[in-house]
Protein backbone atom coordinates (compact mmCIF):
# COMPACT_ATOMS: atom_id res chain seq x y z
CA UNK A 1 0.00 0.00 0.00
CA UNK A 2 3.04 2.36 0.54
CA UNK A 3 4.10 2.12 -2.68
CA UNK A 4 0.64 2.88 -4.52
CA UNK A 5 0.54 5.66 -2.09
CA UNK A 6 4.16 7.30 -2.94
CA UNK A 7 3.44 6.68 -6.68
CA UNK A 8 0.31 8.93 -6.78
CA UNK A 9 1.61 11.04 -4.34
CA UNK A 10 4.97 11.47 -7.18
CA UNK A 11 2.58 11.39 -9.89
CA UNK A 12 3.61 8.57 -11.53
CA UNK A 13 1.14 5.99 -13.56
CA UNK A 14 1.74 2.75 -15.69
CA UNK A 15 1.07 2.89 -19.41
CA UNK A 16 0.48 -0.68 -20.84
CA UNK A 17 0.56 -0.80 -24.75
CA UNK A 18 -1.13 -3.97 -26.28
CA UNK A 19 -2.06 -5.81 -29.19
CA UNK A 20 -3.74 -9.13 -29.37
CA UNK A 21 -2.00 -10.28 -26.24
CA UNK A 22 -5.52 -11.98 -25.03
CA UNK A 23 -3.43 -14.71 -23.33
CA UNK A 24 -1.28 -12.24 -20.72
CA UNK A 25 -2.99 -8.66 -20.37
CA UNK A 26 -5.22 -9.72 -17.71
CA UNK A 27 -2.55 -11.18 -15.77
CA UNK A 28 -0.31 -8.42 -16.02
CA UNK A 29 -2.62 -5.40 -15.61
CA UNK A 30 -3.81 -6.83 -12.25
CA UNK A 31 -0.46 -7.64 -11.28
CA UNK A 32 0.55 -3.90 -12.03
CA UNK A 33 -2.98 -2.95 -9.89
CA UNK A 34 -1.82 -4.35 -6.70
CA UNK A 35 1.35 -2.14 -7.28
CA UNK A 36 -0.16 1.05 -9.31
CA UNK A 37 -3.52 2.71 -8.50
CA UNK A 38 -3.53 4.62 -11.54
CA UNK A 39 -3.11 2.22 -14.60
CA UNK A 40 -3.65 3.37 -18.42
CA UNK A 41 -4.04 0.23 -21.10
CA UNK A 42 -3.56 1.15 -24.67
CA UNK A 43 -5.55 -1.09 -26.92
CA UNK A 44 -3.62 -1.04 -30.05
CA UNK A 45 -6.50 -1.84 -32.71
CA UNK A 46 -6.54 -5.20 -30.56
CA UNK A 47 -8.62 -7.66 -33.38
CA UNK A 48 -8.91 -10.84 -30.10
CA UNK A 49 -10.45 -11.00 -26.85
CA UNK A 50 -8.66 -8.33 -25.58
CA UNK A 51 -11.08 -5.17 -25.39
CA UNK A 52 -13.65 -7.46 -23.93
CA UNK A 53 -11.09 -8.94 -21.00
CA UNK A 54 -10.20 -5.31 -20.50
CA UNK A 55 -14.00 -4.47 -19.98
CA UNK A 56 -14.12 -6.61 -17.31
CA UNK A 57 -11.14 -4.94 -15.07
CA UNK A 58 -12.12 -2.79 -12.65
CA UNK A 59 -9.88 0.46 -11.81
CA UNK A 60 -8.19 1.21 -15.28
CA UNK A 61 -8.46 3.91 -17.62
CA UNK A 62 -8.80 2.07 -21.34
CA UNK A 63 -7.59 3.84 -24.44
CA UNK A 64 -8.83 1.96 -27.14
CA UNK A 65 -9.02 2.73 -31.55
CA UNK A 66 -10.22 0.36 -33.88
CA UNK A 67 -7.10 0.52 -36.67
CA UNK A 68 -3.13 -1.18 -35.11
CA UNK A 69 -0.97 1.87 -35.69
CA UNK A 70 1.95 0.46 -33.46
CA UNK A 71 3.74 0.50 -30.09
CA UNK A 72 4.98 4.14 -31.21
CA UNK A 73 1.82 5.40 -31.63
CA UNK A 74 0.39 3.72 -28.62
CA UNK A 75 3.19 5.18 -26.45
CA UNK A 76 2.18 8.56 -27.57
CA UNK A 77 -1.72 8.11 -26.95
CA UNK A 78 -0.47 6.64 -23.52
CA UNK A 79 1.83 9.77 -22.83
CA UNK A 80 -1.05 12.14 -23.68
CA UNK A 81 -3.87 10.31 -21.45
CA UNK A 82 -1.54 10.12 -18.81
CA UNK A 83 -0.29 13.99 -19.03
CA UNK A 84 -4.21 15.07 -19.59
CA UNK A 85 -5.27 13.11 -16.30
CA UNK A 86 -2.10 15.26 -14.61
CA UNK A 87 0.62 12.43 -13.76
CA UNK A 88 4.23 13.57 -14.17
CA UNK A 89 5.86 10.51 -14.51
CA UNK A 90 4.47 6.83 -16.97
CA UNK A 91 6.11 3.30 -16.73
CA UNK A 92 5.75 1.56 -19.23
CA UNK A 93 5.80 -2.12 -19.63
CA UNK A 94 4.82 -4.47 -22.52
CA UNK A 95 1.55 -6.66 -22.11
CA UNK A 96 3.31 -9.91 -23.19
CA UNK A 97 4.37 -11.24 -20.17
CA UNK A 98 8.44 -10.29 -20.71
CA UNK A 99 8.10 -7.67 -18.24
CA UNK A 100 7.53 -8.32 -14.03
CA UNK A 101 4.98 -5.78 -12.84
CA UNK A 102 6.82 -6.61 -9.45
CA UNK A 103 9.63 -4.29 -10.28
CA UNK A 104 7.35 -1.58 -10.42
CA UNK A 105 8.87 -0.55 -6.98
CA UNK A 106 12.02 -1.07 -7.98
CA UNK A 107 11.46 1.78 -10.64
CA UNK A 108 9.82 3.60 -8.14
CA UNK A 109 13.16 3.82 -6.20
CA UNK A 110 15.38 4.22 -8.87
CA UNK A 111 12.96 7.35 -9.60
CA UNK A 112 13.31 8.72 -5.82
CA UNK A 113 16.67 8.70 -5.97
CA UNK A 114 17.22 10.22 -9.89
CA UNK A 115 13.96 13.08 -10.21
CA UNK A 116 13.23 13.83 -13.38
CA UNK A 117 15.46 11.28 -15.08
CA UNK A 118 14.40 8.47 -17.82
CA UNK A 119 14.90 5.24 -16.24
CA UNK A 120 15.31 2.06 -18.67
CA UNK A 121 14.85 -1.06 -17.13
CA UNK A 122 17.87 -3.18 -17.72
CA UNK A 123 16.99 -6.38 -18.22
CA UNK A 124 18.71 -9.40 -16.05
CA UNK A 125 20.42 -12.08 -17.69
CA UNK A 126 19.48 -11.17 -20.89
CA UNK A 127 22.50 -12.98 -22.62
CA UNK A 128 21.75 -15.69 -21.31
CA UNK A 129 18.29 -16.54 -22.28
CA UNK A 130 17.49 -18.68 -25.38
CA UNK A 131 17.03 -15.67 -28.11
CA UNK A 132 15.99 -15.64 -32.20
CA UNK A 133 19.43 -14.37 -33.31
CA UNK A 134 17.03 -11.76 -34.79
CA UNK A 135 16.04 -10.25 -31.15
CA UNK A 136 20.24 -10.35 -30.43
CA UNK A 137 21.39 -8.22 -33.30
CA UNK A 138 18.37 -5.95 -33.25
CA UNK A 139 19.47 -5.32 -29.59
CA UNK A 140 23.20 -5.10 -29.91
CA UNK A 141 22.26 -3.12 -33.23
CA UNK A 142 20.39 -0.59 -31.42
CA UNK A 143 23.16 -0.10 -28.66
CA UNK A 144 25.99 0.58 -31.09
CA UNK A 145 23.78 3.38 -32.63
CA UNK A 146 22.85 4.81 -29.65
CA UNK A 147 25.86 5.02 -28.16
CA UNK A 148 27.53 6.76 -31.84
CA UNK A 149 24.40 8.88 -31.50
CA UNK A 150 24.25 10.35 -28.18
CA UNK A 151 27.72 9.60 -26.87
CA UNK A 152 26.56 7.46 -23.83
CA UNK A 153 26.47 3.68 -23.72
CA UNK A 154 23.43 1.41 -22.28
CA UNK A 155 23.24 -2.54 -22.27
CA UNK A 156 19.44 -2.39 -23.04
CA UNK A 157 18.33 0.19 -25.40
CA UNK A 158 15.14 -2.32 -27.03
CA UNK A 159 13.36 -2.91 -23.46
CA UNK A 160 9.73 -1.37 -23.02
CA UNK A 161 10.25 -1.70 -19.02
CA UNK A 162 10.85 2.39 -18.47
CA UNK A 163 10.23 5.20 -16.57
CA UNK A 164 9.41 8.07 -18.69
CA UNK A 165 9.73 11.89 -17.65
CA UNK A 166 6.47 12.78 -18.96
CA UNK A 167 7.04 16.71 -19.69
CA UNK A 168 10.57 16.71 -20.43
CA UNK A 169 9.48 14.15 -23.55
CA UNK A 170 11.11 15.67 -26.34
CA UNK A 171 10.57 14.55 -30.29
CA UNK A 172 6.81 13.13 -29.57
CA UNK A 173 5.23 14.93 -32.71
CA UNK A 174 7.80 13.32 -34.92
CA UNK A 175 7.78 9.93 -33.53
CA UNK A 176 7.75 7.03 -35.44
CA UNK A 177 4.84 4.60 -35.12
CA UNK A 178 6.69 1.32 -34.42
CA UNK A 179 9.49 -0.68 -32.70
CA UNK A 180 11.73 2.19 -33.38
CA UNK A 181 9.91 4.95 -31.56
CA UNK A 182 11.59 3.67 -28.07
CA UNK A 183 14.91 3.93 -29.13
CA UNK A 184 14.32 7.78 -30.86
CA UNK A 185 12.30 8.79 -27.30
CA UNK A 186 16.14 7.56 -25.45
CA UNK A 187 18.03 9.81 -28.26
CA UNK A 188 16.10 12.74 -27.84
CA UNK A 189 15.95 12.68 -24.14
CA UNK A 190 19.62 12.24 -24.69
CA UNK A 191 20.07 15.22 -26.59
CA UNK A 192 18.12 17.39 -24.13
CA UNK A 193 19.98 16.93 -21.35
CA UNK A 194 17.87 14.19 -19.81
CA UNK A 195 19.53 12.32 -17.03
CA UNK A 196 19.14 8.28 -18.55
CA UNK A 197 19.60 5.68 -16.02
CA UNK A 198 19.83 1.71 -16.09
CA UNK A 199 18.15 0.00 -13.37
CA UNK A 200 18.48 -4.55 -13.57
CA UNK A 201 14.73 -5.47 -13.68
CA UNK A 202 13.64 -9.42 -14.02
CA UNK A 203 12.90 -10.58 -17.37
CA UNK A 204 10.91 -13.51 -18.87
CA UNK A 205 11.31 -15.16 -22.30
CA UNK A 206 8.59 -18.30 -22.80
CA UNK A 207 9.61 -21.38 -24.96
CA UNK A 208 9.95 -20.08 -28.68
CA UNK A 209 6.31 -22.11 -29.56
CA UNK A 210 4.76 -19.54 -26.89
CA UNK A 211 6.08 -16.43 -27.61
CA UNK A 212 3.66 -13.60 -28.84
CA UNK A 213 5.80 -11.31 -31.32
CA UNK A 214 4.53 -9.12 -33.75
CA UNK A 215 8.14 -8.21 -35.05
CA UNK A 216 8.32 -7.98 -38.83
CA UNK A 217 12.35 -8.62 -39.75
CA UNK A 218 12.30 -7.72 -43.27
CA UNK A 219 10.34 -4.29 -42.96
CA UNK A 220 11.04 -3.16 -39.12
CA UNK A 221 15.03 -3.65 -40.37
CA UNK A 222 14.73 -1.18 -42.71
CA UNK A 223 13.08 1.07 -40.85
CA UNK A 224 15.27 0.91 -37.99
CA UNK A 225 17.88 1.46 -40.54
CA UNK A 226 16.58 4.67 -42.03
CA UNK A 227 15.84 5.96 -38.50
CA UNK A 228 19.29 5.36 -37.54
CA UNK A 229 20.70 7.27 -40.63
CA UNK A 230 18.65 9.77 -40.09
CA UNK A 231 19.29 9.98 -36.33
CA UNK A 232 23.27 9.98 -37.05
CA UNK A 233 23.14 13.22 -39.42
CA UNK A 234 20.49 14.93 -36.65
CA UNK A 235 23.12 14.09 -33.72
CA UNK A 236 25.83 16.14 -35.99
CA UNK A 237 23.83 19.04 -36.30
CA UNK A 238 20.92 19.32 -33.67
CA UNK A 239 22.56 16.79 -30.52
CA UNK A 240 26.32 17.40 -30.64
CA UNK A 241 25.34 21.51 -30.33
CA UNK A 242 23.33 21.27 -28.01
CA UNK A 243 25.39 19.42 -26.14
CA UNK A 244 28.00 21.89 -26.38
CA UNK A 245 25.57 24.94 -25.62
CA UNK A 246 24.62 22.73 -22.44
CA UNK A 247 28.15 22.51 -21.21
CA UNK A 248 29.08 26.21 -22.04
CA UNK A 249 26.18 27.49 -20.06
CA UNK A 250 26.77 25.29 -17.11
CA UNK A 251 30.53 26.46 -17.31
CA UNK A 252 28.99 29.98 -17.57
CA UNK A 253 26.58 29.37 -14.71
CA UNK A 254 29.16 27.62 -12.34
CA UNK A 255 31.46 30.75 -12.74
CA UNK A 256 29.04 33.71 -12.65
CA UNK A 257 28.26 32.20 -9.54
CA UNK A 258 31.80 31.77 -8.09
CA UNK A 259 32.73 35.09 -9.03
CA UNK A 260 30.02 36.95 -7.32
CA UNK A 261 30.35 34.93 -4.35
CA UNK A 262 34.30 35.48 -4.38
CA UNK A 263 33.80 39.17 -5.41
CA UNK A 264 30.88 40.12 -2.82
CA UNK A 265 33.08 38.39 0.55
CA UNK A 266 36.14 40.16 -0.77
CA UNK A 267 35.18 43.23 -2.18
CA UNK A 268 32.02 44.10 0.09
CA UNK A 269 31.38 42.24 3.31
CA UNK A 270 35.00 41.84 4.26
CA UNK A 271 35.79 45.37 4.11
CA UNK A 272 32.02 46.46 5.33
CA UNK A 273 32.88 44.41 8.40
CA UNK A 274 35.94 45.45 9.16
CA UNK A 275 34.79 49.67 8.26
CA UNK A 276 31.73 48.89 10.37
CA UNK A 277 33.71 47.52 13.63
CA UNK A 278 36.24 49.99 13.40
CA UNK A 279 33.74 53.33 13.52
CA UNK A 280 31.02 51.76 15.92
CA UNK A 281 31.54 51.78 19.86
CA UNK A 282 29.06 50.07 21.27
CA UNK A 283 30.07 46.38 21.08
CA UNK A 284 26.40 45.05 20.94
CA UNK A 285 25.34 46.77 17.96
CA UNK A 286 28.98 46.07 16.24
CA UNK A 287 27.71 41.89 16.64
CA UNK A 288 23.97 42.79 15.75
CA UNK A 289 25.38 44.98 12.50
CA UNK A 290 27.31 41.95 11.11
CA UNK A 291 24.51 39.33 11.83
CA UNK A 292 22.44 42.01 9.61
CA UNK A 293 24.87 42.02 6.85
CA UNK A 294 25.16 38.27 6.23
CA UNK A 295 21.44 38.33 6.35
CA UNK A 296 20.50 40.83 3.57
CA UNK A 297 23.47 39.35 2.11
CA UNK A 298 21.88 35.88 1.99
CA UNK A 299 18.42 37.34 1.06
CA UNK A 300 19.85 39.17 -1.43
CA UNK A 301 21.50 35.70 -3.13
CA UNK A 302 18.56 33.75 -2.90
CA UNK A 303 15.69 35.97 -3.08
CA UNK A 304 16.72 38.98 -4.86
CA UNK A 305 19.38 38.57 -6.97
CA UNK A 306 19.03 34.44 -7.33
CA UNK A 307 21.51 32.12 -7.75
CA UNK A 308 21.75 31.01 -11.55
CA UNK A 309 19.64 28.49 -12.30
CA UNK A 310 17.71 28.30 -9.03
CA UNK A 311 14.07 28.88 -8.13
CA UNK A 312 14.41 29.77 -4.52
CA UNK A 313 11.19 29.46 -2.60
CA UNK A 314 10.20 29.31 1.52
CA UNK A 315 7.30 28.06 3.20
CA UNK A 316 6.14 29.40 6.43
CA UNK A 317 2.37 27.50 7.50
CA UNK A 318 2.78 28.80 10.49
CA UNK A 319 3.99 32.40 10.37
CA UNK A 320 6.84 31.80 12.81
CA UNK A 321 8.92 34.95 13.57
CA UNK A 322 11.97 34.09 15.16
CA UNK A 323 11.45 36.44 18.00
CA UNK A 324 11.73 33.54 20.31
CA UNK A 325 15.34 32.04 20.71
CA UNK A 326 15.11 28.76 19.73
CA UNK A 327 17.67 25.70 18.93
CA UNK A 328 17.28 25.41 14.85
CA UNK A 329 17.84 22.57 13.43
CA UNK A 330 18.09 21.53 9.18
CA UNK A 331 19.25 19.10 7.20
CA UNK A 332 22.60 19.39 6.00
CA UNK A 333 23.02 19.14 1.57
CA UNK A 334 25.25 21.32 0.22
CA UNK A 335 27.50 24.63 0.66
CA UNK A 336 24.22 26.54 -0.50
CA UNK A 337 22.55 25.47 3.17
CA UNK A 338 24.38 28.50 5.30
CA UNK A 339 22.54 31.28 3.10
CA UNK A 340 18.97 29.15 3.58
CA UNK A 341 19.28 29.29 7.22
CA UNK A 342 20.42 32.64 7.16
CA UNK A 343 17.72 34.56 5.72
CA UNK A 344 15.07 34.41 8.41
CA UNK A 345 16.49 36.15 10.90
CA UNK A 346 19.36 38.41 11.46
CA UNK A 347 19.52 37.43 15.46
CA UNK A 348 21.14 33.36 14.15
CA UNK A 349 24.23 32.06 15.04
CA UNK A 350 25.58 28.82 13.64
CA UNK A 351 27.57 25.95 15.38
CA UNK A 352 30.76 25.29 12.47
CA UNK A 353 33.18 22.78 11.82
CA UNK A 354 36.52 24.29 12.26
CA UNK A 355 37.30 24.51 8.55
CA UNK A 356 34.39 26.77 7.87
CA UNK A 357 35.54 28.66 11.06
CA UNK A 358 38.67 29.41 9.74
CA UNK A 359 38.03 29.53 5.96
CA UNK A 360 40.25 32.07 3.93
CA UNK A 361 36.69 33.74 2.58
CA UNK A 362 34.19 34.50 4.82
CA UNK A 363 36.35 32.30 8.27
CA UNK A 364 36.83 36.61 9.53
CA UNK A 365 33.10 37.50 9.18
CA UNK A 366 32.07 34.44 10.44
CA UNK A 367 33.97 34.88 13.79
CA UNK A 368 33.07 38.40 14.18
CA UNK A 369 29.43 37.35 14.14
CA UNK A 370 29.98 34.85 16.89
CA UNK A 371 29.86 31.68 15.18
CA UNK A 372 32.00 29.20 17.04
CA UNK A 373 33.20 26.06 16.02
CA UNK A 374 31.96 22.82 17.19
CA UNK A 375 34.91 21.25 18.29
CA UNK A 376 35.39 23.80 21.63
CA UNK A 377 33.71 21.07 23.55
CA UNK A 378 30.68 22.05 25.38
CA UNK A 379 31.82 22.95 28.67
CA UNK A 380 33.51 25.88 26.45
CA UNK A 381 30.44 26.92 24.35
CA UNK A 382 27.84 26.59 26.49
CA UNK A 383 28.57 29.67 28.30
CA UNK A 384 28.95 31.64 25.67
CA UNK A 385 25.82 30.20 23.58
CA UNK A 386 23.82 30.78 27.07
CA UNK A 387 24.82 34.75 26.85
CA UNK A 388 23.60 34.52 23.01
CA UNK A 389 20.31 33.16 24.34
CA UNK A 390 19.95 35.90 26.54
CA UNK A 391 20.69 38.41 23.88
CA UNK A 392 17.68 37.24 22.11
CA UNK A 393 19.70 34.99 19.57
CA UNK A 394 19.12 31.44 18.23
CA UNK A 395 21.32 28.60 17.76
CA UNK A 396 21.59 27.34 14.60
CA UNK A 397 22.54 23.41 14.57
CA UNK A 398 22.83 20.88 11.41
CA UNK A 399 22.68 17.45 13.73
CA UNK A 400 23.79 15.65 10.93
CA UNK A 401 26.78 17.09 11.28
CA UNK A 402 28.04 16.80 8.14
CA UNK A 403 26.50 17.31 4.43
CA UNK A 404 24.59 14.46 3.05
CA UNK A 405 26.20 13.24 -0.30
CA UNK A 406 22.77 12.02 -2.32
CA UNK A 407 20.14 14.13 0.06
CA UNK A 408 19.42 11.23 2.38
CA UNK A 409 18.95 12.18 5.63
CA UNK A 410 21.38 10.63 7.56
CA UNK A 411 22.15 10.10 11.64
CA UNK A 412 21.28 12.88 13.62
CA UNK A 413 23.64 13.41 16.09
CA UNK A 414 22.53 14.57 19.87
CA UNK A 415 24.47 17.79 20.15
CA UNK A 416 21.26 19.99 19.23
CA UNK A 417 19.18 18.28 21.34
CA UNK A 418 21.29 18.44 24.28
CA UNK A 419 21.64 21.93 23.72
CA UNK A 420 17.80 22.50 23.86
CA UNK A 421 17.71 20.86 27.10
CA UNK A 422 20.54 22.78 28.90
CA UNK A 423 19.39 26.12 27.74
CA UNK A 424 15.61 25.37 27.92
CA UNK A 425 14.83 26.04 24.75
CA UNK A 426 12.23 25.08 21.95
CA UNK A 427 13.64 23.08 18.68
CA UNK A 428 12.90 24.96 15.25
CA UNK A 429 13.14 22.38 12.34
CA UNK A 430 13.63 23.67 9.37
CA UNK A 431 13.54 21.27 6.30
CA UNK A 432 15.61 21.88 3.35
CA UNK A 433 15.05 20.12 0.04
CA UNK A 434 17.01 20.86 -3.37
CA UNK A 435 20.51 22.25 -2.22
CA UNK A 436 22.34 19.21 -2.42
CA UNK A 437 20.64 19.12 -6.31
CA UNK A 438 21.42 22.30 -7.01
CA UNK A 439 25.38 21.96 -5.73
CA UNK A 440 26.11 18.32 -4.95
CA UNK A 441 28.64 17.37 -2.70
CA UNK A 442 31.10 15.62 -4.51
CA UNK A 443 30.42 18.31 -7.78
CA UNK A 444 32.32 21.82 -8.58
CA UNK A 445 29.49 22.51 -11.01
CA UNK A 446 26.00 24.57 -10.62
CA UNK A 447 22.66 22.51 -11.87
CA UNK A 448 19.35 24.33 -12.33
CA UNK A 449 17.25 22.68 -9.57
CA UNK A 450 14.52 24.06 -7.52
CA UNK A 451 15.48 24.87 -3.55
CA UNK A 452 13.10 25.09 -0.94
CA UNK A 453 13.27 25.40 2.73
CA UNK A 454 10.33 24.89 4.86
CA UNK A 455 9.88 25.93 8.55
CA UNK A 456 7.90 23.67 10.46
CA UNK A 457 5.81 24.22 13.93
CA UNK A 458 8.34 24.78 16.81
CA UNK A 459 8.32 21.65 19.55
CA UNK A 460 8.28 23.08 23.19
CA UNK A 461 10.96 21.34 25.88
CA UNK A 462 7.55 19.23 26.71
CA UNK A 463 6.90 18.25 23.91
CA UNK A 464 10.08 16.94 22.89
CA UNK A 465 10.40 15.33 26.13
CA UNK A 466 7.78 13.01 25.00
CA UNK A 467 9.99 11.93 21.84
CA UNK A 468 12.15 9.94 24.43
CA UNK A 469 13.68 10.86 27.86
CA UNK A 470 17.32 10.93 26.51
CA UNK A 471 19.10 13.27 23.40
CA UNK A 472 19.49 10.10 21.44
CA UNK A 473 15.79 9.52 21.73
CA UNK A 474 14.83 12.46 20.71
CA UNK A 475 17.64 12.74 17.78
CA UNK A 476 16.51 9.55 15.95
CA UNK A 477 12.53 10.11 16.50
CA UNK A 478 13.35 13.96 14.77
CA UNK A 479 15.70 12.04 11.82
CA UNK A 480 12.22 9.67 11.18
CA UNK A 481 10.24 12.94 11.26
CA UNK A 482 12.46 14.59 8.67
CA UNK A 483 13.20 11.63 6.31
CA UNK A 484 8.38 12.03 6.26
CA UNK A 485 9.02 15.72 5.87
CA UNK A 486 11.70 15.85 3.20
CA UNK A 487 9.78 12.93 1.14
CA UNK A 488 6.39 15.23 0.98
CA UNK A 489 8.35 18.03 0.06
CA UNK A 490 10.15 15.80 -2.60
CA UNK A 491 7.07 13.92 -4.36
CA UNK A 492 5.58 17.62 -4.40
CA UNK A 493 8.48 19.37 -5.68
CA UNK A 494 9.61 16.32 -8.37
CA UNK A 495 6.53 16.57 -10.47
CA UNK A 496 8.55 19.44 -12.31
CA UNK A 497 11.77 19.24 -12.56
Amino acid sequence: METKKTLRDRGICVVIPTYNNAGTIADIVRRALEHCLDVIVVADGCTDQTPDILQGIEGITVVSYPKNAGKGSALKRGFKQALEMGFAYAITLDADGQHFPEDIPTMLQANQKHPGALIVGERKGLEAMERSKGSKFANAFANFWFAIQTGQRLKDTQTGFRLYPLKKLRGLSLLTSRYEAELELLVFASWHGVEIVSEPVNVYYPKPEERVSHFRPIPDFSRIFILNTVLCMLAVVYGLPLAIWRGLTTFLRTTYALLFFVLSVFLVLTPATMLWLLVTKDLEKKRLGIHKMLWYFSKFVTQWHGIPGVKFSVGNPHKEDFAKPAVVICNHQSHLDLMTMLIHTPKLVCLTKDWVWNNAFYGYIIRNAEFYPVSEGTSTLMPKLRSLVERGYSIAVYPEGTRSPDCTITRFHQGAFYLAKQLNLDILPLVLYGAGKALPKKEKHLHKWPIRIEIDKRISPEELQTLGDLPREQASSLRKYYKRRYAEIANRIEQDV
